[in-house]
């Protein structure tokens, strides 16, 4: 009997730790598929293989309704975090590499610092006296992280191209960059938009695995953003495709004609995987 008491004495005291230390479930479930999710790897190509290839560069506009799930919520919330907060948390971890955005060949490498500051900008705090005036050398400087908010696009590097081997015209994303608007502090006017930092895509894609991204449809069918990618549930134009001057679109369209000329190329890309075809 007392062998017993000894028992359940026993079992409640080790038990009180472990009901200290239960969480709060946020859903009737423990979540665990995506935290566990894997990437699907790519097929292997062989360059004797690809009988064409077509290098295309094109801009994701964070406006657009159907992209709207890469750039909510401006605020991370407990289950979902915004793409640029991803790249951000990711890259100061160490398990995103931020490349320079003054090309894009992933030449230069940042530091976690270099990529800090391109996430971020130093503000001036000036200092004023009794009566108004300016002091002179007292003015001190704060860092303030650029949130989600301050991201408007985000441009695509990636390679079309027909596989022989699989008979299919396949497409691989190279490179990520986010952009954001560049405000003058003065006056307040935007310079345009400024490209923040490139991302190698296939190290990043195993990072982005691992982020739920908002279904509008269903909540239960989870998506990532490497589905996003992966299945390509986004609105783009193109931009700049290869060409002997190395030149974008912009630099001789404007308007309508841009966007025209990309819808040409996007035609070029279509009829050029049929012709490849006999029916």
């Amino acid at each position: 009997m007392k062998c017993k008491h000894l028992l359940i004495a026993l079992s409640i005291l080790f038990s009180i730790p472990v009901l200290s230390q239960n969480k709060v479930l946020d859903k009737p479930w423990i979540k665990e598929n995506t935290p566990t999710r894997r990437v699907i790897p790519y097929t292997h190509v062989r360059e004797a293989d690809v009988m064409w290839h077509r290098r295309i560069w094109r801009v994701i506009d964070l406006r657009e309704k159907i992209d709207h799930p890469l750039y909510y919520p401006i605020t991370p919330i407990q289950d979902r975090k915004s793409l640029f907060d991803v790249l951000k948390e990711g890259i100061l971890e160490g398990t995103i590499t931020a490349y320079s955005d003054a090309d894009d060949e992933f030449t230069i490498q940042l530091t976690k610092a270099e990529a800090k500051n391109k996430m971020g900008r130093w503000k001036e705090n000036k200092q004023y006296d009794d009566f108004g005036e300016e002091i002179v050398g007292a003015a001190d400087s704060t860092y303030e992280d650029y949130s989600s908010q301050d991201i408007v696009e985000y441009r695509l590097k990636e390679d079309w191209f027909f596989d022989r081997e699989r008979s299919i015209m396949d497409v691989r994303i190279i490179g990520l960059a986010p952009a954001r608007n560049n405000i003058d502090m003065t006056t307040g006017e935007s310079k345009g938009k400024e490209l923040m930092f490139w991302v190698y895509f296939p190290e990043a894609r195993y990072v982005f695995a691992n982020y739920d991204v908002f279904n509008r449809q269903n909540e239960a069918e989870k998506r990532t953003y490497e589905d996003i990618f992966w299945k390509r549930v986004f609105n783009s134009y193109i931009i700049k495709r290869s060409n002997v001057y190395d030149r974008n679109n912009r630099e001789y369209l404007t308007g309508l004609d841009l966007i025209l000329e990309s819808d040409n190329i996007k035609d070029d890309i279509f009829n050029t995987e049929h012709d490849l075809w006999q029916f």
